[in-house]
């Protein structure tokens, strides 16, 4: 089983920034990538931003140049710094990592989600 915390999310103006923490907990893949998505409403879940065990990160090309995804594996936790924030933003943020349930399979873990809202 695996836990994911997120925190960090909240409303501003466009223009402005929110950092976004997902602290993950349990049996986590050793060679999981961890990453970001979001939903807005009427939409499909969409990657954001990833990042492998190595540090290589991965962006969509809607956030490239404005987000910035970190990890601390010591702390395992992982943060989407965003800046420049724009009202297509505006969504519900998940932290996605793959680990292992109680029998021992590889699937993926999703947060509770975290309310990003951007108003123009």
């Amino acid at each position: 089983q695996v836990q994911l915390v997120e925190s960090g999310g909240g409303s501003v103006q466009a223009g402005g920034s929110l950092r976004l923490s997902c602290a993950a907990s349990g049996s986590i893949a050793s060679d999981s990538a961890i990453g970001w998505y979001r939903q807005a409403p009427g939409n499909q879940r969409e990657l954001v931003a990833t990042i492998s065990t190595r540090g290589m990160t991965n962006y969509a090309d809607s956030v490239k140049g404005r987000f910035t995804i970190s990890r601390d594996n010591a702390k395992n936790t992982v943060y989407l710094q965003m800046n420049s924030l724009k009202p297509e933003d505006t969504a519900v943020y998940y932290c996605n990592v793959i680990g292992y349930d109680s029998g021992g399979r590889r699937i993926d873990y999703w947060g509770q989600g975290t309310q990003v809202t951007i108003s123009s």
